[in-house]
């Protein structure tokens, strides 16, 4: 049976990726946790598909229309890459079902939302403010930062799926001034696509993949990004990335209060016990 609510949801998430760029891991494994119940780590490997199946079909487009920096892409993966199968060998290490596991991915999305969140709000005073000084920074220096912001991301994205996308913005624009605003985020999704392939891969040898969520979710969420992206002119910039990022921070809020009733639970049960 196919869950109405899944299909509404995935156009919901659709809808916003494709009016404001930001990436569905943001909106998505939320969702999933927060709304649906789904267990964190099949929530992530879940939604990291996803998006590699959604993003796909937006770097091909920005392929076409050559608004991709493919220099900056590869810097990126050389990082990501890595650092994501680096990552997912620690979470093979845990037990995937663990209170261990589920604290961890709650807390790392908990930060990289509110990271995500910040950086809609603050991204256009940064680059007034530092842009100039930007400009003047070598193409070694340029080339370092990029792998290292690459390395970073395929940590947060691994373990939350959030990240690759506003993050990544943010940074490509301090680390690429010169670069127009299409290349930014073509890059951006260009790099997304291996990324979180090689992450939902791992997640999937985990068994942290619900196949038949994830195809419920593409029914919805590939019309929404069609409609989407139709209406984000209509739409003004700054009013949807501040009720993005105040949505952000309020599920951020809802995710790592639970965490704490959660622990302070396991604690008291702890103490009771002896």
């Amino acid at each position: 049976m196919i869950d109405p609510l899944y299909v509404a949801s995935g156009f919901g998430v659709g809808l916003l990726v494709g009016m404001t760029g930001v990436g569905g891991g943001s909106l998505m494994t939320p969702l999933l946790i927060l709304l649906f119940g789904v267990h964190p780590s099949t929530a992530v490997g879940t939604d990291l598909l996803y998006a590699a199946a959604t993003k796909t079909g937006g770097s091909i487009v920005h392929g076409w229309s050559r608004s991709v920096h493919w220099p900056a892409v590869l810097r990126l993966a050389c990082g990501s890459i890595p650092a994501s199968a680096l990552t997912l060998l620690v979470l093979w290490k845990l037990d995937p079902r663990s209170d261990t596991e589920r604290s961890l991915v709650n807390v790392v999305l908990c930060f990289a939302l509110l990271l995500t969140a910040t950086s809609l709000i603050f991204r256009k005073a940064l680059m007034e403010r530092y842009r100039k000084s930007l400009e003047r920074v070598d193409e070694r220096t340029t080339a370092v930062a990029t792998v290292v912001t690459g390395i970073v991301l395929g940590a947060l994205v691994s373990i939350s799926s959030v990240g690759a996308g506003a993050v990544g913005v943010t940074v490509l624009l301090l680390l690429y001034p010169r670069l127009p605003m299409a290349s930014i985020v073509g890059s951006d999704i260009a790099h997304a696509v291996p990324l979180t392939l090689v992450a939902g891969v791992g997640h999937w040898a985990l068994g942290d993949v619900d196949w038949g969520l994830m195809g419920v979710l593409l029914m919805g969420s590939l019309p929404g990004i069609v409609v989407g992206s139709y209406s984000a002119t209509r739409v003004p910039e700054p009013v949807l990335r501040l009720t993005l990022a105040s949505v952000l921070f309020v599920v951020a809020g809802k995710i790592m209060f639970a965490e704490l009733n959660l622990s302070s639970a396991i604690v008291t049960a702890l103490a009771w016990s002896h």
